[in-house]
């Protein structure tokens, strides 16, 4: 049975092979919501299997039947943003106030740690103690030795609490020892459950035989990787479902804490596709894979998107290597500490274009000084793709440019920039909507760093029309922030939930758990603000969200919400030209695109909205990278007519407008059927004949029209008399 299912998936992809792709190409699309979810409760329904002797039922289509919710009370639903943020000089001066030395790292502070009684440490070590990191930006701190972590106001509770009792260290058990809700305990032996389930279940590579390790090696395109450097990295087969197992070893002890299976699948185009599982879910999914490897004299990484690059990288280089766990889209701050020791930082983390964009801004974070980066094209792919095709890995990564650049270039450093951009103008286009093809057609699609303003009448449904096209990008890994000041979030998660399942809720409560479960895994979070707001607090929060989420697109709902909380002795143009200048600028040093929706000044109901038609000065349409109007024509007996304008497009020029049918059962927007009218003219018959003696009648009316033109034409004109004033007759002009 296994190896009638393993031929027959190496069967697909050899296939494809012949089909004439000679480098089979490594795909680095994973984030497929609905590949993704689907193979992780199939593979955690497989390692319940496993473990007990009754087997659930399955499908025809090799899915269980019954799906059981698991339900994290605590699920966050709005970013996790301080009050008041801190700033690292706050940070120094509490520190010196406590006297604690410390000294500055790439992205974290060093400190001695207050959880380790250092009494007993040897004279001379210096900053070998110093194993507790705090966060520049965000204060949060990490003890690497007791693996105890907190906020900033943690630590500082922590400090007051050894200053008053006068003791040398805290134990760390007063912040290990939150007790969890039964809920989350709940789960959280569940998963672990499932990950020694897992791992029990799989089987390493080395016991099995040789041709069935080839035949796994050439599914996932790595025959070059060694058998060797797959059992150094620990990577198991999970024969179940033909996966892959990377392990996450992590704690003081060095204990499995989870796992990532890696699968292969054919889809029906022919393509072969990787889809990833990860338990415990990827929002509670940490592993450096690698990192256990790493020497802790070793002074130089190379950082990876994926686990297969890193067995490429490690075997071909032999320099320590480490894969994030999720991949190019995020970068989570809490891994950082573990990052401080390297004093160069190779971030190779594939090879297209969002990748070289992930790469400059994870950049940021490590700290631009140590890191280089490896820029991608087609001499340069993903470090599994190299290494099949026999390149020099160890070239490569010498030949690597440093992600700090000087304030003035010329054009020899942005030679390699513009023939990537001219290379690769798919992916420079940005992300593609998949239910707005039309704006596709216009915009070419949604790209980082750029503002765009939205506004359209009153009540036509901006909201509604923006948080589906937000929508639309979130379900395909773009990280998303809403700013909602008009309605509150549970409304408007309520919006966004119908339109994920395209249907009401209402009317369908039995099938609630399973969408919430899977609108719960977008990459989308919301502030908590409603009504009034300072643009400071609202940026600085933006900021933080950036830091935390890697967020690539923020929705602020709307601008006018911010100007009441200004000087009201200011000039109300000025305040406004403030804020979107300060927008400007974030989208442009963040490299997030910000949607920014404005009302529109007050115009009369029968006109249309144009680019002049926005709120304020023409400060917001000159900064603006892109103007969407959402145009409502009003009709007397109907609702009006709905239409999608483009008047401004910064990236090709291109614009143009598109009509919309607005679906009210699912709140969706939708381009209406070419040729829907004509259809309806041809589906009535008995209107042939009414329809006929009209034609013919016009025809009537236009011959007699034309008759008398021409007799016009040809009768010749009588000069008309003129009176003479003088002697009073009438006399003909010659």
């Amino acid at each position: 049975m296994w190896r009638s299912l393993l031929h027959r998936g190496t069967a697909c992809l050899l296939q494809q092979a012949a089909r004439g792709s000679p480098r089979m190409l490594f795909q680095r699309q994973y984030s497929s919501l609905c590949v993704r979810l689907i193979t992780q409760k199939y593979t955690r329904r497989l390692a319940v299997a496993a473990c007990f002797p009754q087997r659930p039922q399955w499908g025809t289509d090799c899915l269980p039947v019954s799906v059981t919710r698991m339900y994290n009370k605590d699920t966050k639903s709005t970013a996790d943003i301080p009050v008041n943020p801190i700033t690292v000089t706050d940070i120094k001066h509490y520190l010196r106030s406590k006297d604690i030395p410390f000294y500055d790292g790439y992205s974290c502070l060093h400190a001695p740690s207050i959880f380790v009684d250092s009494s007993g440490a040897p004279a001379g070590s210096g900053k070998d103690n110093f194993t507790m990191f705090i966060d520049k930006t965000t204060g949060q701190f990490l003890c690497k030795n007791t693996l105890v972590e907190g906020s900033w106001e943690d630590l500082q509770d922590c400090l007051e609490v050894l200053q008053k009792e006068g003791q040398a260290f805290i134990s760390p058990h007063v912040l290990l020892g939150y007790a969890n809700s039964p809920e989350e305990q709940e789960e959280r032996e569940r998963e672990l459950r499932e990950v020694q389930s897992i791992w029990s279940s799989s089987v390493p590579l080395s016991d099995l035989p040789d041709d069935e390790v080839q035949l796994i090696k050439t599914m996932f395109q790595i025959t070059k990787v060694s058998n060797a450097t797959l059992k150094r990295f620990g990577v198991r087969l999970f024969k179940p479902t033909k996966s892959l197992v990377f392990p996450w070893f992590g704690g003081p002890s060095s204990s499995l804490k989870g796992v990532k299976l890696l699968s292969a699948q054919s889809t029906d185009t022919g393509k072969v596709t990787y889809p990833e599982a990860t338990v415990p879910r990827t929002s509670s999914y940490y592993n450096l894979f690698g990192l256990p490897l790493v020497g802790r004299m070793d002074s130089e990484v190379v950082l990876t998107g994926h686990e297969l690059d890193t067995l490429s990288v490690s075997q071909a280089t032999g320099l320590p290597s480490i894969a994030l766990p999720r991949g190019v889209s995020c970068l989570p701050p809490v891994l950082l500490p573990y990052l401080e020791q390297f004093k160069r930082v190779t971030l190779w983390l594939g090879g297209d274009m969002r990748s070289w964009e992930a790469s400059k801004i994870f950049s940021r974070k490590l700290g631009l000084k140590r890191c280089s980066l490896v820029r991608p094209g087609e001499y340069q792919p993903c470090p599994v793709e190299a290494l099949a095709q026999g390149k020099n890995l160890s070239r490569i990564i010498k030949a690597s440019i440093p992600a700090a650049h000087k304030s003035i270039v010329s054009f020899r450093q942005l030679r390699e920039d513009v023939y990537g951009e001219l290379a690769n103008t798919e992916q420079v286009a940005g992300v593609k909507w998949t239910r707005f093809p039309e704006l596709n057609r216009i915009l070419k699609g949604h790209r980082k760093g750029e503002l765009t303003v939205f506004t359209g009448p009153t009540g036509s449904g901006k909201t509604t029309f923006i948080s589906e096209v937000a929508l639309d990008l979130c379900m395909q890994g773009v990280n998303t922030l809403w700013g909602s000041f008009e309605i509150n979030n549970v409304r408007l998660a309520k919006i966004m939930l119908t339109q994920f399942a395209m249907q009401r809720l209402e009317e369908n409560l039995e099938q609630y758990d399973f969408w919430a479960d899977k609108f719960e895994e977008l990459p989308l979070y919301f502030m908590t603000f409603h009504g009034q707001q300072n643009v400071k607090t609202v940026l600085d929060t933006m900021q933080h969200a950036v830091y935390l989420y890697d967020i690539n697109h923020v929705i602020i709902d709307n601008l006018q919400f911010m100007m009441g909380q200004e000087n009201l002795s200011v000039d109300k143009f000025a305040v406004q030209d403030h804020i979107i200048g300060a927008f400007r600028k974030f989208a442009t040093n963040s490299s997030c695109h910000v949607t920014l929706i404005i009302h529109p000044r007050k115009e009369e109901d029968d006109r249309e909205l144009q680019t002049a038609s926005i709120f304020g000065s023409a400060k917001a349409s000159q900064e603006a990278d892109n103007i969407l109007i959402l145009q409502e024509k009003k009709l007397v007996t109907s609702p009006g007519r709905r239409s999608l304008q483009v008047t401004k497009n910064r990236f090709d020029g291109d614009v143009g407008i598109f009509p919309l049918d607005f679906l009210k059962a699912s709140l969706t927007f939708t381009a209406p059927i070419k040729g829907k009218h004509k259809l309806r003219k041809v589906n009535k018959p008995e209107n042939e004949e009414g329809q006929s003696d009209e034609v013919s009648l016009k025809k009537e009316e236009g011959n007699v029209k034309k008759e008398k033109a021409e007799r016009a034409a040809k009768s010749p004109k009588t000069p008309r008399a003129v009176k003479t004033p003088a002697t009073g007759k009438e006399t003909v002009p010659k």
